[in-house]
């Protein structure tokens, strides 16, 4: 396997398991209600309660709100939908590095600020919609450690680029097929705007 051919399989390797957990995190957003049930139950069929009452104080507090907007203002949880379906678009964003990391590093780049902009709005939002802090470090550590990857993913489009000859300016496969052997075709990126 050439240098080329296995940069871009670690690429799309660490794009996908990205990909995953962002559409996971963004499915979990749907049945909020009943995962914060499943969870209450869960941590209380477990010594939690002795051992981190102020966790488990917090989750009974979500939950009641979250029972309260469900039961008497659905519509609230119209944007925990969207916020869901925010998360699913943005995967879906990681096709063109998949396909074409070199051309759409740019994509790679936005999830990286994105990541950073996690930690502000943490410390910002937190305190003003009265979340604890120790809850604010856990959301911070989505973008903290959301950002790895894509730090590896960054690093290997770079270096996929470096071995790219000059004139080449995509990893894209010539035709939308593999080369033979496996072997990755460059095209050259079209002159102009």
């Amino acid at each position: 396997m050439s240098d080329r051919a296995a940069l871009l399989k670690g690429i799309r390797a660490w794009l996908v398991f990205f990909v995953v957990c962002l559409v996971l995190s963004g499915v979990t957003a749907f049945p909020l209600v009943h995962e914060l049930r499943w969870t209450e139950d869960l941590l209380r069929s477990l010594p939690v309660q002795e051992h981190l009452p102020g966790l488990m104080d917090w989750i009974a507090r979500v939950r009641d709100g979250l029972e309260t907007a469900d039961a008497e203002h659905p519509f609230l949880l119209y944007g925990t939908d969207w916020l869901a379906f925010a998360h699913l678009v943005i995967a879906v964003a990681f096709y063109g590095p998949y396909r074409d990391p070199v051309r759409n590093i740019w994509v790679v780049e936005f999830g990286m600020i994105a990541c950073a902009g996690i930690v502000p709005l943490a410390l910002v939002c937190g305190p003003i919609r009265g979340i604890p802090f120790w809850w604010s470090v856990i959301d911070m550590a989505f973008g903290v450690f959301g950002v790895i990857p894509l730090y590896v993913v960054r690093r290997r489009i770079k270096r996929l680029e470096a071995l790219l000859p000059p004139s080449a300016g995509t990893t894209a496969p010539a035709a939308g097929k593999e080369a033979e052997g496996g072997a990755i075709a460059t095209v050259d990126r079209p002159v102009g705007p």
